[in-house]
């Protein structure tokens, strides 16, 4: 059974840094597409960082130049480097997964999720 467990989250004020962390079970960081999204109070969930298993890596424009993913194959272990955080960043986050190789922005394409990791910003 393939299990998503995410660490990490945590309380920071504006410009801080977090890290979070997916530790995967019964499933291979480096063979599958894996993302990380984010929910915030009453907004969609979107996606934020997205990794392909060649090492192809896509980041949401709100994002870029802050957010970095990144994946450990020895640790099968999924990371999320956020820094210059701003308030706006606030929300759950969540690892997912998938089945295939290629990542979408969609989350219907990701079979499998964390239970998330709360990140909250203070300005």
């Amino acid at each position: 059974q393939v299990q998503l467990v995410e660490s990490g989250g945590g309380s920071v004020q504006a410009g801080g840094s977090l890290r979070l962390s997916c530790i995967a079970s019964a499933y291979s960081v480096s063979s599958h597409c894996m993302g990380w999204f984010r929910l915030a109070p009453g907004k969609e969930r979107e996606g934020v960082a997205t990794i392909e298993n060649s090492g192809i890596t896509a980041i949401r424009d709100s994002v870029k130049g802050r957010f970095i993913i990144s994946r450990d194959n020895a640790k099968n272990t999924l990371y999320l480097q956020m820094n210059s955080l701003k308030p706006e960043d606030s929300a759950m986050y969540y690892c997912a997964a998938t089945s295939g190789r290629y990542c979408y922005w969609e989350t219907s394409t990701y079979n499998y999720w964390g239970q998330g990791t709360q990140v909250t910003v203070s300005s």
